[in-house]
């Protein structure tokens, strides 16, 4: 169907991994003209100051607290859209990873809404900024993965990516299962992990273990129970003298 001229159009907005400053000009302009926003938890507050003018709606969706369903917030989507020009739905990070953007975009177009996607910088990327270690490193890493074992009440999980890299999001509460995933896959014990909370954000903090630990639950108890989590396995978080190491056997193996 055609997205009628009658009709306002919805936003989908990255706001980015967490500080303010980090969402895209495009998607502080969206927040500056809005008439109505709809955001995530992980939003923060300093955020919406970019939206004075707007009607702020709250629709986060947090692991062990209330949250709205996803079935009424596509419905507030399409009604907000009858009513108003310029919708914006806030999302943390981006909207297309980890963010059911699928769902609201298949329920906007089925009204006949127009939608587009501003997209924003996923918590893989900022903690890869935060950490100064890319998620690739020739030698070390040819290949990264995004994984989460969040799953609706219904489905199963599916067994972890076998990537060189692993980046698992919503993942704090089933750490030492996936530690254990990842060890039955073959993966050393001592493999390196680097654990980030509330990237980006005054609150951020990281902490450095091996998968072994992280199966034996050495992270447990550093978790404050709150923030955002995001775990990240791979070598290439190991110690930068020893990845320079294998860069320049690499070299000479050439």
């Amino acid at each position: 169907m055609t997205p009628s001229s009658t009709l306002g159009k919805v936003y989908l907005v990255g706001a980015g991994p967490g500080a303010a400053d980090l969402i895209t000009v495009r998607g502080a302009d969206l927040l500056a003209k809005a008439d109505v926003v709809f955001h995530d938890a992980l939003v923060e507050e300093a955020m919406l100051a970019y939206c004075p003018q707007a009607e702020k709606i709250a629709v986060g969706k947090r692991c062990g607290k209330h949250s709205t369903a996803q079935k009424f917030i596509n419905k507030r989507l399409v009604d907000a859209a009858q009513k108003h020009q310029v919708v914006v739905r806030l999302k943390g990070g981006d909207p297309m990873i980890f963010g059911r953007a699928d769902e609201e975009i298949t329920e906007l177009e089925e009204a006949s809404i127009e939608v587009e996607i501003v997209p924003g910088i996923t918590a893989a990327l900022a903690a890869a900024a935060t950490l100064k270690q890319s998620l690739t490193l020739r030698g070390v890493a040819r290949s990264v993965a995004f994984s989460t074992q969040a799953k609706a009440t219904d489905s199963t999980s599916l067994p972890l990516p076998t990537a060189d890299t692993v980046v698992i999001y919503m993942g704090r509460d089933e750490a030492i299962s996936i530690a254990h995933q990842l060890i039955g896959q073959g993966r050393p014990t001592t493999l390196p992990v680097r654990i980030i909370e509330a990237i980006s954000t005054k609150r951020e903090r990281s902490l450095a273990l091996t998968l072994g630990e992280m199966a034996a639950g050495c992270a447990t108890d550093w978790f404050d129970g709150q923030a955002p989590a995001l775990l990240l396995v791979g070598a290439v978080f190991g110690n930068r003298l020893e990845n320079s190491e294998i860069l320049a056997n690499s070299r000479l193996s050439a």
